[in-house]
């Protein structure tokens, strides 16, 4: 469940008794995390200032300074109010729990705890504080580089970078809420699983048999390992040949149960579960079972977004970037057409399919990629325009003795034959006025030029390509 994969995090434990802190210490030693152990409320306190831990297990009845005190004074502290207290007491009374939650806990395990209960509570608020970090810093990532942005739009306001900027805004803007609405979403049904089912946790780990918790533990490895790529179609069929073998083994409520278990992430050898099916308890612990796929889903969903939203940004930072030095420096040209690329994925898909084929082997060339990524966005800009957002875009990058050859070819309408001498004219346009200052295919003249490169146009019904030579400068 953890987004980050291989990170296990460190956790403090924190008990006056030397037998509870072996306990702990080694049932999470042996799964992987870091662990640091102190008998004392006062110790503790010292030793997170000086190195944080990522979750904290806290006895309640201890000498000196008990736990409530302990976590009132970590989230007094602005350094360490964030880090999660998980509350693991022999104090059972409704009263006790109110007053741990009150106090900033974000959970309760009662003594004598079950080891596999305290294992999913930990990972899974270690993977809830992970992923909030995580949003945390994208979101001020994302927030810097649209100050950022802001900051320069006056200046850049008059030049064409800009304008083609300006057309991308709402796409982008998109592109960027798109996967902080799945995160806020997802971040919405974790929480809404740890508040329904925490206080019923450990009454269902203490009710489940020795083979019952063998079955859960089973469900939840697959749910780990579930595919997320299979399609709807895969779906379907698994969930009619899981529904036939449920049928034939006589057991009731087949379709449903096929349909839970293939979202758990069971696609074949059902008739290892059949026992459970078969367990009067089975509809309680599939559920469970369930609601835990649900959790892992909503991480990997969680991962997912954030990635694309590191993208997003990482292109518009990209893009964004000006180079005073004047001078030319190494960079592979195909970087840069998916960097366009990217600021543009909110119009391409709507209906264009874009087909590439890069040649891999072509070294980073000397050039200035600011200037380049502007004939990019105005080849790729006039290319959409040109089929209206509907069709394909075709780009190839291939070696041709000491250059590079890019080819940009749209299924658009094509230029007639007695304005394409024209169109890399300044001012020169077929838009009405208003949208179109003319200068686009000009500057990326210009900029080609610059390079000691050239640019030519081979337009046909249904088929325009540009195509652009870079001398290979390394």
């Amino acid at each position: 469940m953890n987004q980050a994969g291989e990170r296990k995090g460190n956790i403090l434990a924190i008990d006056d008794l030397p037998e509870n802190l072996r306990l702990l210490v080694n049932l999470l030693t042996q799964k992987g995390y870091k662990v640091r152990a102190t008998p004392s409320g006062k110790l503790a306190i010292k030793g997170i200032h000086k190195a944080p831990p990522d979750l904290i297990l806290l006895d309640i009845m201890m000498p000196e300074m008990n736990g409530y005190e302990v976590c009132e004074q970590l989230k007094a502290d602005e350094r360490t109010r964030n880090i999660p207290v998980i509350f693991l007491s022999a104090m059972n009374e409704v009263l006790d729990k109110v007053k741990a939650f009150s106090i900033g806990g974000i959970d309760y395990i009662t003594k004598p705890f079950q080891a596999e209960e305290v294992l999913a509570r930990v990972q899974v608020h270690l993977d809830k504080s992970f992923l909030q970090k995580s949003l945390q810093a994208k979101n001020e990532e994302l927030a810097a580089t649209l100050q950022q942005l802001k900051t320069t739009q006056e200046e850049l306001i008059q030049s064409e970078k800009m304008a083609a900027l300006g057309q991308l805004v709402a796409g982008v803007a998109h592109e960027v809420n798109t996967p902080l609405g799945a995160i806020r979403s997802s971040v919405e049904n974790i929480s809404s699983f740890l508040s329904e089912n925490l206080e019923k946790l450990p009454s269902f780990f203490q009710g489940l048999s020795p083979e019952e918790q063998q079955y859960f533990l089973s469900l939840l490895q697959r749910s780990i390992s579930m595919d997320t790529s299979l399609s709807s179609k895969e779906k379907r069929k698994y969930r009619r040949d899981l529904k036939n073998q449920i049928e034939a083994a006589g057991i009731a409520n087949a379709d449903s149960l096929a349909s839970t278990l293939v979202n758990i992430g069971v696609y074949d050898e059902v008739q290892h579960f059949l026992p459970l099916l078969k367990d009067p308890e089975s509809e309680r612990i599939i559920k469970t079972a369930y609601q835990f796929a649900t959790v892992q889903k909503s991480t990997r969903t969680i991962a997912t977004a954030t990635d694309r939203a590191a993208k997003v940004v990482y292109a518009l930072k990209t893009y964004g970037r000006y180079d005073s030095s004047g001078q030319k420096v190494l960079s592979k040209i195909g970087d840069g057409i998916e960097t366009v690329l990217t600021l543009y994925h909110n119009q391409i898909k709507q209906g264009v399919e874009v087909v590439r084929n890069y040649d891999e082997s072509i070294p980073a060339i000397l050039c200035y990629p600011d200037d380049l990524n502007q004939v990019w966005t105005n080849l790729v800009h006039n290319a959409l325009q040109a089929m209206n957002n509907q069709g394909t875009i075709a780009i190839e990058v291939t070696r041709q003795d000491d250059r590079v050859r890019i080819d940009l070819t749209d299924s658009g309408p094509g230029i007639p034959a007695d304005i394409q001498p024209k169109i890399f004219d300044p001012f020169f346009t077929t838009k009405p006025p208003g949208e179109g200052s003319g200068l686009g295919l000009d500057i990326v003249k210009k900029i080609i030029v610059k390079h000691e490169g050239t640019i030519e146009l081979d337009s046909v019904p249904g088929k325009t390509t540009f195509t652009v030579y870079l001398p290979i400068l390394e």
